[in-house]
């Protein structure tokens, strides 16, 4: 069988990708990094292995922002339109990529991250993380909606 390519881009589409398959997983991330980066009250994303991930056009067009309080992410943006795109996290060989990134992909969260730095509540009934999912290192502490 034959693996599911999406392909994906940033707003003016000089950097194009595509994924490769499904994600891990889909969530809401309410840490305060993610929201400034995105400019919004909170963060969709999908998570995938970082060999899913292939930039096929446009990676001179990719600038690296790395907060120096934040060892463990490379965030990733276009520099002529500054579209998010992708939060790397090379210890653990996961991208987050953004949700909106990549039309053909329905978004379906199945989680909240970082829940306890949250702005705004969600009453969904989804598993909401102090920090991270355990699946990916977390300590799988949750909280109340």
């Amino acid at each position: 069988m034959r693996a599911i390519i999406r392909r994906g881009s940033c707003l003016c589409g000089a950097v194009q990708f595509h994924v490769t398959g499904d994600p891990i997983t889909m969530t809401y991330c309410h840490c305060e990094s993610c929201r400034r980066w995105v400019g919004a009250p909170v963060m969709g994303g999908c998570l995938f292995h970082s060999s899913q991930v292939q930039i096929v056009t446009g990676e001179d067009k990719l600038t690296l922002y790395k907060r120096s309080s934040d060892t463990g992410s490379l965030r990733r943006f276009c520099c002529d339109c500054g579209s998010a795109l992708f939060n790397e996290h090379p210890g653990i060989k996961l991208t987050d990529i953004m949700a909106v990134s990549i039309p053909d992909l329905e978004f379906k969260p199945r989680l909240h991250t970082n829940y306890a730095e949250k702005i705004v509540s969600f009453h969904d009934g989804l598993p909401k993380y102090k920090d991270f999912d355990p699946a990916v290192g977390g300590s799988g502490e949750t909280m109340p909606d």
